[in-house]
């Protein structure tokens, strides 16, 4: 019998080469047929290896999740850029690796970064995905985040429309 550990932990400058692995797999996973193809490798492109070092080394609140010693997915989360909503914390980002979703690992890593955020003091959260992205807006909604706003965002000559999802009390 094997076993084999599941965690999440803050990200260390040692992680750099693996979040930048499961940046440039979830964000091609995710966004190819969504955002326009020259767009998304641009963006794949500047979130290198060094990118994620000075990203960590500066002290950006990212954490990593852990199976069996690999990292197969990220968060980044801190105060709510959105001037205009009332939640206090945001999670920007959480990406898996694409074999590693559908099977719990998202939720356990959003929960985390949640906490993390309540630790802050950030009680109230806020989260935006793509409205195209259907897999995302699915997650949201299941881990019951309320819509609270309609954005838009431009990638390239291509206008897409973005939502905001939200938990705890403003």
């Amino acid at each position: 019998m094997s076993t084999f550990t599941i965690g999440v932990r803050r990200a260390e400058q040692s992680d750099a080469e693996a979040i930048t692995k499961v940046h440039d797999a979830a964000w091609r996973f995710a966004y190819d047929g969504i955002i326009p193809a020259p767009e998304l490798a641009r963006i794949v492109a500047r979130r290198g290896p060094k990118w994620w070092d000075r990203a960590i080394r500066r002290g950006t609140a990212i954490l990593v999740m852990e199976v069996a010693g690999e990292i197969c997915g990220y968060a980044t989360f801190g105060p709510n850029r959105a001037r205009n909503l009332a939640q206090k914390g945001e999670v920007y980002e959480i990406y898996l690796m694409p074999e590693y979703q559908g099977i719990g690992l998202g939720t356990r890593l959003f929960l985390a970064a949640r906490k993390e955020l309540s630790r802050f003091g950030f009680g109230s959260v806020v989260v935006w995905a793509l409205a195209d992205n259907g897999n995302a807006c699915q997650f949201y909604q299941n881990a019951g985040g309320r819509k609270v706003a309609r954005a838009s965002e431009r990638f390239g000559n291509v206008q897409l429309t973005k939502v905001a999802y939200a938990w705890g009390r403003a």
